[in-house]
């Protein structure tokens, strides 16, 4: 068992606008803030999290990923677009961190508490690496990966493979090398198939859907909430099907959010 109060645990976004199918989707629109920002929002709600930092690029391209960072008062750290994993090992030395709590810019509804138990059974156990997403139960989207500041330095050292360098922590859950402990999602929430991330026009109508049918009722959809409301309307799954819908609902919504 780790103790805490030794231990600065920080959590990581990582974001850039220059996605190849949906390009700027960490700074689209819903509820009149951009994804990014609720992302954040909910992040700051982790009790467990002691700092949060953006990891974003040196490409000119993601200045306004800097510029919402410095309005919302969140560090960002800027490094290179294709090595991901040094961008997340240097944005984590600049906070002096412990532990990486990794997440990425496309889980906009991430839920607080997912991320204090995942961040819980880190503490209480001796694994390298713990997370929900290595084994899938949850849903897309509700992904966070926690491991050691020095597991990733190590890794940096070992691998040079660019895939490795691309996915941060595939190394930790691949090689063999280190102790994983998978946390499985409880029965009533338990969707791998259902999709609440970012990736296309499709995932944004419906992740706009969602929150903005939170914010009509006055509440913040956790991922149990989400599952619930989806088991409710079905037919919101259709967004993610027909793109040609995709592009006419999109156009909408977008022009009505700029």
């Amino acid at each position: 068992m780790r103790n805490k109060k030794d231990l600065k645990i920080v959590a990581s976004i990582e974001a850039r606008m220059t996605s190849s199918r949906l390009p700027g989707k960490v700074l689209m629109s819903a509820d009149g803030k951009p994804l990014l920002q609720h992302m954040v929002e909910r992040i700051r709600k982790a009790k467990l999290v002691d700092d949060i930092v953006v990891a974003t690029t040196v490409n000119a391209t993601d200045f306004p990923i800097v510029e919402l960072c410095q309005q919302l008062g969140i560090k960002v750290f800027r490094g290179s677009e294709e090595d991901v994993l040094q961008r997340v090992l240097d944005a984590q030395a600049s906070l002096n961190s412990d532990v990486i709590v990794e997440l990425t810019g496309d889980c906009p509804l991430i839920d607080p508490e997912v991320i204090d138990q995942i961040i819980r059974e880190y503490l209480n156990s001796d694994a390298d690496y713990v997370s929900n997403a290595h084994v899938r139960s949850y849903p897309d989207g509700y992904d966070v990966q926690a491991f050691g500041f020095n597991v990733l330095k190590e890794v940096s050292e070992k691998t040079q493979n660019k895939e490795d360098r691309e996915h941060v922590s595939l190394y930790i859950y691949k090689s063999g090398e280190y102790s994983l402990k998978a946390v499985i999602a409880e029965e009533e929430i338990r969707w791998p198939e259902l999709r609440i991330t970012l990736d296309n026009k499709g995932d944004y109508l419906l992740i706009k859907n969602i929150l903005e049918t939170s914010v009509r009722e006055g509440k913040e959809y956790n991922v149990r909430e989400v599952v619930q409301y989806m088991r409710k309307h079905p037919e919101l799954l259709e967004l993610q099907k027909d793109s040609v819908f995709n592009e006419i609902e999109f156009q909408r919504h977008f022009s009505q959010n700029k």
